[in-house]
């Protein structure tokens, strides 16, 4: 008799989740699951929801292995939540990237193409003749990946576990990917990516959050004090394609090196009165480091940003909140001076992203 293998995912978490309570590590923190929602081909999505020793609460959802919720103290001890989120799968599947794991190649690669050891590989252009945050169907924002919750005495989290296939939006290799988000009793929200390849490839993964530190829901962002730990940037031309260039953020808009509110400097910026831009941030390979800080005066809610990764792009969108993806730069893949994104078999891509939140 064969058994669905959804039925034994489900069977597995339900496992997970009752050893860990048998072991007395349920009261703090804690690990739940429920039924999210189911895809039109018939594909259970989990939601898991983490809440650690200070009642800090993060959910996430299997589909597109996706922050929907991250409810945070103001300075009076009030949770709210700071992520834009939706409260139905189907919202998930037509508003792309909102909360999202974003791969294989987070951002922009020029004219959906580029070559590898002298192979040329064409991508799935859904951007223009551009492809953007690793194409449509199956970009990792519109998978369901494999959800194994853990807890401990100082964190609790998901596991993600997702296999691209070779040739998948284009790009050659069989890659094994794995997304863990842990809430940790520091009020951290910690997010580990892994993988491997069988094939020389490239990769670029992210998360593409919406936060707004006054709470969903509750006005623009112009107010928030950020700061980004970045000389320069990358220029960017047509179709916000890096021309190559990397330029200084003195004397322009983009100078966040110390705080300042967002407010005073969106104006001298272009692209429609928006952020949307790819700070070279002032990196130190191999190691975790603050990237960017964000605060908000009115409910004293800050975040501190870190990451291992060369760049970071800092969004606006339509000024509601604000996106900070950790990430390689954009279009890395046709840029040789660009740090690499090149993985091959027999090496494992790891990357690690932090957002701290306090109060003062």
């Amino acid at each position: 008799m064969q058994i669905n293998s959804a039925i034994i995912h489900r069977l597995t978490i339900i496992a997970i989740l009752l050893l860990c309570t048998s072991a007395g590590l349920s009261q703090n923190p804690t690990v739940t699951s429920a039924l999210f929602g189911t895809t039109s081909g018939g594909t259970d999505v989990m939601l898991y929801t983490l809440t650690n020793s200070n009642g800090m609460k993060a959910k996430v959802i299997e589909y597109g292995g996706t922050l929907i919720s991250l409810e945070v103290p103001d300075r009076n001890g009030t949770l709210g939540n700071i992520v834009r989120g939706y409260d139905n799968l189907n919202s998930y599947v037509q508003n792309a990237w909102t909360g999202s794991t974003i791969g294989r190649y987070a951002n922009r690669i020029a004219n959906a193409r580029f070559t590898l050891d002298g192979i040329e590989y064409i991508l799935t252009a859904n951007s223009g003749g551009h492809q953007l945050h690793g194409g449509s169907t199956k970009g990792f924002h519109n998978v369901v990946w494999h959800g194994y919750p853990f807890q401990n005495d100082n964190e609790a989290g998901v596991q993600l576990t997702h296999m691209s296939l070779d040739g998948e939006e284009g790009y050659p290799g069989n890659l094994s990917c794995t997304v863990k988000f842990a809430l940790t009793n520091d009020n951290e929200l910690r997010i580990e990516y892994s993988a491997t390849t069988d094939k020389p490839t490239v990769i670029n993964m992210t998360n593409h959050s919406y936060f707004n530190l006054a709470g969903t829901g509750s006005g623009d962002i112009l107010s928030h004090e950020v700061m980004i730990n970045a000389n320069w940037y990358t220029n960017a031309g047509t179709d916000k394609i890096p021309t190559g260039e990397i330029l200084s953020v003195i004397g322009t808009g983009l100078d966040y090196r110390t705080p300042k509110v967002i407010s005073t400097k969106i104006g001298q910026v272009g692209r429609d009165g928006q952020y949307d831009h790819n700070y070279v941030l002032n990196w130190i390979s191999g190691s975790l480091f603050l990237a960017a800080t964000a605060f908000d005066p009115k409910t004293g809610r800050e975040m501190e940003c870190y990451t291992d990764q060369p760049g970071m792009q800092f969004y606006t969108g339509d000024r509601s909140a604000f996106c900070f993806e950790t990430q390689h730069f954009p279009d890395s893949p046709n840029k040789p001076h660009f740090p690499s994104t090149e993985l091959r078999p027999g090496e494992k891509f790891e990357s690690t992203t932090i957002y701290k939140f306090s109060t003062k």
